[in-house]
């Protein structure tokens, strides 16, 4: 049966910071994000910080032993609770800038010398709370008030992975990237594999590309290809909406965000997670088999991003054979911003 081509998205969507603004609110503030893993944050006070497409957040566990999600935002002055990065707060979060206390479910505890003031009530300054749900030790935060349960974001993926044993494993490693490319320049290349026989050398020595299939599982894209003997990799990659890429190796997993810090650069943050028995030396043949395809995603990803920045190109086809997770995701973009 003959197919359509699809048109691309136009390249000024690559490029116009006030188009990113709309994609904040409309996507990542309405979408689940992976924030943590249980295993970052073992005991009460423990907490994760990051920063999602300009939004501070912060997940901590409670005395109860649940972790809940806020806005990393003191509700005095706006200053931050607590610094990117994983650490520890005692039995409260306290503002940097201030001294406001916060206990670990949100409530404001204290403001320091505050002094009197008659019209000034504190349980109408609790931390701003966001829906905070748990899949399998990985902890994922959605801005929206209104936010539909996790699992509907992350069934696809709960299906393809049933088989392995993810509670077992533990937060091994992290490692960050910055890309000067927009964030969608760099989702797109994920989705397909397509430009693996030109761009992976390595990659496309340790799978059989011919055989690359693609398989759409809305809100997921699921990737699969057969795998040569003796190699790290598993031949299974997913993504799920709209920003969260999951590759799995033999024995463990890494799960790729790929944020924007704004309209022109992405942040790409590694977390790997292993068996506790696993072999270093393991770990490290994967990590080092990522690293070495993401040096070569890097490079591709800027040099397409300085040619749509270049005003030149304005829009291209898609393959109907390689790149229907590039066409899904072109959809739902324009679905998710009514554009």
């Amino acid at each position: 049966m003959n197919r359509t081509a699809p048109t691309t998205l136009p390249a000024v969507f690559y490029r116009d910071a006030a188009l990113y603004e709309k994609e904040r609110t409309h996507i990542f503030a309405r979408s689940w994000l992976l924030i943590a893993h249980d295993s970052q944050m073992p005991q009460p006070g423990d907490y994760v910080a990051a920063s999602a497409a300009g939004y501070p957040l912060i997940v901590v566990r409670g005395e109860d032993g649940v972790a809940r999600g806020f806005h990393n935002v003191c509700r005095h002055r706006a200053g931050p609770l607590a610094e990117d990065g994983a650490g520890h707060c005692e039995r409260a979060l306290v503002c940097r800038y201030h001294g406001w206390r916060y206990a670990l479910d949100g409530r404001l505890a204290a403001a320091r010398d505050f002094g009197p003031a008659t019209d000034f009530d504190p349980r109408e300054y609790a931390l701003h709370a966001l829906a905070c749900e748990t899949w399998r030790g990985f902890v994922f935060i959605n801005l929206a008030p209104d936010a539909a349960p996790l699992e509907g974001a992350i069934l696809p993926l709960a299906e393809r992975t049933s088989g392995m044993p993810i509670e077992s494993f533990s937060f091994a490693h992290h490692s960050r990237h910055e890309i000067r490319c927009n964030w969608k320049t760099y989702v797109e290349n994920y989705l397909e594999g397509y430009h693996i026989p030109l761009v992976h050398p390595a990659l496309n020595d340790a799978v059989d590309a011919t055989r690359y299939e693609v398989e759409i599982d809305v809100p997921a894209i699921i990737h699969r290809a057969p795998v040569r003997d003796g190699v790290p990799v598993a031949g299974l990659w997913a993504w799920t909406w709209p920003c969260l890429g999951i590759n799995v190796y033999r024995d463990g997993l890494m799960m790729e965000r790929m944020w924007p810090l704004d309209h022109a650069r992405t942040q790409l943050d590694y977390l790997y997670f292993f068996p506790a028995a696993t072999p270093q030396s393991e770990i490290d043949r994967a990590m080092a088999s990522s690293e070495t395809t993401t040096a070569e995603d890097v490079s591709i990803t800027q040099a397409v991003q300085r040619n749509l920045d270049a005003g030149i190109y304005q829009t291209g086809r898609l393959s109907p054979k390689h790149e229907d997770g590039v066409a899904w995701f072109q959809r739902q973009y324009r679905r998710a911003l009514d554009i």
